[in-house]
């Protein structure tokens, strides 16, 4: 039975669309209807704290009703702890700077967790805008063996009750239909409004633990999927070793299973620059094509295989609901450096780009770890360090077994590694300097675990590697055809030192000889603070015009032009070196305060400095 309090009239003219808000804790579904409905692309992954800001989109019902929706963090409550919590909740007060209220609230449930949640509803209910409960993931709670009386749940919390499963269209049949005759009752003024609930947690919770008693019940046997997995999973020395196992074959998997791919992105780069090179007369249309467009965007894209196997391994651990396990189990460690497992999903975030790893740390409640957090997510091993590594680490790492393994792999492998144990050394001093605080416990929802929804894997992956060539077309392309222009005027007679580049380099190579960097790679780390791949098409694009006429790729050019220490030392770098500009500029934005994005850049900058100069030198005397 729903209560019906008559909402406000409305004007049809000026009030369509219908704006309706997704709340509910995360990972609930929330992102995934969103995306079915209004052909979104957001991201969409099987842990908490992915979206950290809203999102509008409109889709039209099937009989023609004009829907908005607005897709809000995940929230725990209407308390407001966290910075993406806050975001949710001004979103469906209509206290969002230049946006209105919603018209109506769609609160999104896992099924799976109606006792957890239930109180989060009632609270929803003292919004003062018509609220409906969709219970999503029916088929999961089903496997679990949970019970849930619709009917019954409906008429005790006085709001309509709908049952769903977002990531399919038969799923979301039910959930139309009932939003066809709502949003018109919402529409028309006429939509019911749910009675105010008690103020105070306490009641709520007991209210909740109340209903959800008489309402939802479980046949213990069945609930055993996830926890006899868990069991594996989530030992306390075990979980560890299958954590680190993951994170070695997926790296192992990256040279292992690319080398084809990139022989044939390889070869038709070849062919494109002898293309060129028999199309255009000789002359500087030639050199700009072949030098500086084909070889600067090729030396990027070819790494692109090795980019999608690295992000097949990451989307399924996400769409499964490992994430979140694997934050529990580094929990321990965080809080040796003082932060919580939470800290966990944004590090992992920034594997894909520091940029969003950052903005995850929103979910973070304490301002001190969560400062924290967006200091060392540059440490994390980014996808635009990755052509760095797999240039330098293909051209002095021999592709040779060590037992099993792929050696390049354990390289690549153990360059993360030391990302993460720089960022915890790093957490660990400025936790108990610069951002002396209280230690903070982790509270975490573990997801059940999901088969992925094939056709969201596919387009996930597929997005993932549109990124990394759109950066080839956006920043690389013109990149290329800069530095082409100032390594190869006013003059090359005197080889690059006489062309801007080399003028322009040399102003910075007395700051990089001692840690053994030569012209080259000083003129090529400018422009690599716009994207760190454009290290390796600027690299390509010098080594074109210097070996005029050669068919020699970039990375036996750099094996022959550089020594094993300046190799050595510029991986070094480029595990600490200062991020992106781009990067920089979101810290300001998210700390609001430019002392926070300076101090980042600095403290990065010494740290790339001292391991670049460290790994010089002992590697020198080590080889000598």
């Amino acid at each position: 039975m729903v209560d019906v309090i008559t909402a406000p009239e409305k004007d049809l003219e000026t009030d369509n669309p219908v704006r309706l808000a997704l709340l509910g804790a995360p990972n609930c579904g929330k992102t995934s209807l969103f995306n079915a409905l209004t052909g979104g692309r957001a991201k969409v992954a099987n842990y908490p704290g992915v979206t950290v800001e809203y999102r509008k989109g409109e889709f039209n019902l099937p009989r023609g009703r004009q829907l908005e929706l607005l897709d809000l963090p995940g929230v725990y409550g209407n308390c407001g702890h966290s910075m993406d919590e806050r975001v949710a909740i001004d979103a469906v007060s209509g206290n969002l700077d230049g946006e209105r209220a919603p018209d109506g609230i769609v609160f999104m449930m896992d099924a799976s967790n109606v006792t957890t949640h239930l109180h989060n509803v009632l609270q929803a209910k003292n919004y003062g805008l018509p609220v409906a409960l969709v219970l999503n993931m029916m088929d999961m709670a089903a496997r679990d063996g949970i019970d849930i009386d619709i009917v019954a749940l409906e008429a005790q919390l006085g709001i309509p009750v709908i049952s769903c499963v977002a990531v399919r269209a038969s799923g979301r049949a039910h959930l139309l239909d009932f939003l066809q005759e709502w949003t018109g009752d919402i529409a028309h003024g006429s939509a019911a409004l749910p009675r105010q609930e008690p103020e105070t947690l306490k009641d709520l919770q007991a209210k909740a633990r109340s209903i959800s008693g008489g309402c939802v019940s479980r046949i213990e046997q069945a609930e055993t999927f996830t926890r006899q997995i868990d069991k594996f999973v989530l030992h306390p020395v075990g979980g560890l070793v299958i954590l680190f196992g993951i994170l070695f074959v997926m790296f192992q998997a990256v040279y292992s299973w690319s080398g084809p791919a990139m022989g044939v992105i390889e070869s038709i780069i070849g062919a494109l620059q002898a293309g060129a090179s028999a199309v255009i007369p000789e002359g500087w249309v030639r050199s700009l094509v072949s030098d500086g467009i084909i070889a600067g965007v090729g030396s990027v894209l070819i790494f692109l295989p090795q980019i999608i196997i690295l992000f097949a391994f990451i989307l399924l651990l996400e769409a499964s609901g490992y994430m979140a396990r694997a934050a529990f189990l580094v929990d321990t460690l965080m809080a040796k450096v003082g932060l919580n497992g939470r800290a966990f999903i944004p590090l992992l975030s920034s594997f894909a780009c520091a940029i969003p790893g950052i903005m995850a740390a929103r979910t973070i409640e304490q301002e001190r770890d969560r400062i924290t957090t967006i200091l060392i997510a540059p440490l994390m091993t980014c996808a635009a360090r990755w052509p760095v590594y797999f240039l330098i680490i293909g051209a002095f790492v021999p592709a040779a077994k060590i037992g099993m393994f792929n050696q390049q792999g354990l390289v690549a492998f153990g360059l993360v590694i030391v990302g993460i144990v720089f960022a915890m050394i790093m957490a660990f001093i400025f936790k108990r300097t610069l951002m002396k605080g209280a230690k903070s416990t982790l509270l975490i929802e573990l997801p059940s675990y999901k088969m992925p929804v094939f056709k969201d894997y596919l387009r996930g992956l597929w997005d993932r590697g549109m990124i990394f060539v759109n950066r080839a077309g956006r920043i690389i392309l013109p990149a290329s055809v800069i530095i082409w222009f100032l390594a190869s005027y006013p003059t090359k007679s005197g080889g690059i030192a006489g062309t801007y580049a080399g003028m322009i380099g040399g102003v910075i190579e007395p700051i990089l000889r001692p840690i053994g960097f030569n012209l080259e790679i000083s003129i090529a780390l400018i422009p690599a603070m716009a994207a760190r791949e454009v290290a390796v098409s600027s690299l390509a694009t010098i080594y074109a015009l210097e070996a005029e006429g050669s068919e020699e790729a970039l990375g036996a050019l750099i094996g022959a032009g550089w020594t094993l220490p300046t190799a050595l030392a510029f991986l070094a770098w480029f595990v600490f070196a200062p991020q992106c500009l781009s990067t920089f500029a979101i810290i300001r934005k998210e700390t609001n305060s430019w002392k926070w994005p300076l101090f980042a850049f600095g403290y990065l900058f010494v740290l790339a400095y001292v391991a670049a100069g460290l790994t010089f030198h002992v590697a020198t005397a080590l080889g000598g």
